[in-house]
C-alpha cells in the first residue's frame, strides 16, 4: 500500500461527518493499487461506500436530521443476539414467544422494516435479541433492508438464523449464508481470529500471539500494524494467521459470528422429513432447534443453547470478608483469565492488584489462591485482594 493511500485511511478513520467520510473513502480507494492482493480490501470499501451512501440518501428522503435509520442498537444484557431470516419465517413470533417484545405478526410479506429488540431471560442472565428486517437475495448488494441487517448481524456477539420447516429449508439457509459471505460475515470458524483493539494516544502497542504466525514473524506483524497507523492499542492474534488475515482485520472485513439454527413450524406437515434434510446438510457444523412458535415446543431449549454457541461465562464475585457473593455474575468470553475479570470490574483494578482467590468444584481444593493468568471457567467464584 503507498505512503498516501495509508494516509488517507487515517483521514478516512477520523472523518465523522457521513458526507465526508464517503468523499475520503472515495479517494483512498482511487488510491489502492489493483491486484490480486488489494481484491478483498476494496470489496470492503465499496461495501461500506454503499452504506454511507444509503444511510445519507434515507437521512434526506426522511428528513430525520442527524439520528438516520437505526443500523446498530445499543447492546444489552449478556450478549447480542441478531435473528435473522428470509420473510414469513416466523421471526416476529419467535420473538414475541420467548421475549418481552410486542412485534407486529402479519400474514404480510417483509412487515418488519426496523430492527425490534426483545430481551431473553436465561438462569441469571439476559440476551438481547434483535430481530432484523428480512434477507432477500441481493441483500449484500443494498437491496431493501439488506445493508441495514447485515449491519445489525456483523455488529452482534451471535445470530439466530430462522428456517421455516413449511418450506425447502436447504434452499432458505444457501440464500442467507451466500448473502452473509459477500458481505464477510462468516459461520465456520476461521484459521485465525484476529482482534484489534485500538488504545488512546501514547498507550503504546501490545500483540499477542495464542498460535502461530504463518509465513511471517513477529516483526512483520508489528511493521504492518505501524504503516496502517496502529501504533496504540491491543492485537490478540488467535489461531494459525497469515499476514494477510491479520491486513485484513484492520479493516474488519471479515467477521466470524456464533450461529444457531431454529427451524420452525415443527408441526406443519412434512417438517419432520425436512429438519432431517437440514441436519444432513449442516452436518453438525451449526446447532439446529426445532420448534414451534404456535405450540412453543422447543422454545425452552433456546436460552440454553445460545449460551454454549456464543462461549460466553458467568464469573461471580466477592468481597474479601463477607460470606455471600454477588449474584450478578461478570459476563466474560471463555478463556477469559483473572486479569480480565479485573479489567470488568474496574480498570484499575489490574494495576493494585495482589491476588485472588477462587471457589471452583474443578479445583482440588476451595478457595485457591491464583495469579492473573489463571484461567476462569463458568461459574467461578472469584475474590480480589489489591495492594
Amino acid at each position: 500500500m503507498p505512503p498516501e493511500a495509508k494516509n488517507k485511511w487515517e483521514e478516512c478513520e477520523a472523518a465523522t461527518n457521513p458526507g465526508e467520510k464517503l468523499r475520503l473513502l472515495q479517494e483512498f480507494l482511487s488510491l489502492v493499487p489493483r491486484h490480486h492482493g488489494t481484491t478483498r480490501l476494496e470489496a470492503q470499501v465499496k461495501k461500506q461506500i454503499r452504506i454511507l451512501r444509503k444511510d445519507i440518501e434515507d437521512r434526506k428522503r426522511k428528513k430525520v436530521g442527524k439520528t438516520g435509520p437505526k443500523i446498530f442498537l445499543q447492546k444489552e444484557g449478556a450478549a447480542q443476539i441478531a435473528l435473522i431470516g428470509l420473510t414469513k419465517s416466523g421471526k416476529s413470533s419467535l420473538l414475541t414467544a420467548v421475549t418481552n417484545a410486542k412485534t407486529e405478526v402479519s400474514p404480510d410479506l417483509y412487515t418488519t422494516r426496523q430492527p425490534v429488540p426483545g430481551i431473553l431471560p436465561y438462569k441469571d442472565i439476559q440476551f438481547q435479541i434483535i430481530e432484523a428486517p428480512a434477507l432477500m437475495e441481493g441483500s449484500s448488494h443494498g437491496r431493501a433492508w439488506g445493508l441495514q441487517t447485515l449491519g445489525i448481524a456483523r455488529n452482534a456477539d451471535g445470530i439466530i438464523i430462522m428456517i421455516d420447516l413449511s418450506q425447502d429449508p436447504i434452499e432458505q439457509l444457501s440464500l442467507i449464508s451466500n448473502e452473509m459471505e459477500k458481505a464477510r460475515i462468516l459461520f465456520n470458524k476461521p484459521n485465525a481470529r484476529v482482534e484489534v483493539e485500538r488504545r488512546h494516544m501514547g498507550a503504546g502497542l501490545r500483540i499477542t500471539v495464542i498460535g502461530r504466525l504463518v509465513n511471517c514473524t513477529y516483526k512483520d506483524v508489528e511493521e504492518l500494524l505501524k504503516n496502517y497507523r496502529v501504533s496504540d492499542g491491543v492485537v490478540k492474534i488467535i489461531g494459525e494467521a497469515t499476514l494477510e488475515e491479520i491486513e485484513d482485520a484492520i479493516f474488519e472485513s471479515t467477521v466470524y459470528k456464533a450461529v444457531i439454527v431454529v427451524a420452525n413450524k415443527i408441526d406443519a406437515s412434512g417438517a419432520r422429513a425436512r429438519l432431517r434434510t437440514l441436519e444432513a446438510y449442516v452436518a453438525g457444523k451449526l446447532p439446529i432447534v426445532a420448534v414451534s412458535c404456535t405450540s412453543r415446543q422447543g422454545l425452552d431449549k433456546l436460552g440454553g443453547i445460545l449460551f454454549g454457541t456464543v462461549e460466553i461465562m458467568r464469573i461471580y464475585t466477592k468481597e474479601p470478608n463477607e460470606r455471600e457473593y454477588s449474584k450478578k455474575p461478570f459476563i466474560l468470553k471463555k478463556g477469559a483469565t483473572v486479569r480480565d475479570l479485573a479489567k470488568s470490574i474496574h480498570t484499575d483494578l489490574s494495576k493494585k492488584f495482589a491476588f485472588a482467590k477462587v471457589w471452583a468444584k474443578r479445583l482440588a481444593f476451595s478457595p485457591q489462591k491464583v495469579g492473573t493468568a489463571f484461567v476462569l471457567n463458568d461459574g467461578d467464584i472469584v475474590e480480589i485482594h489489591v495492594k
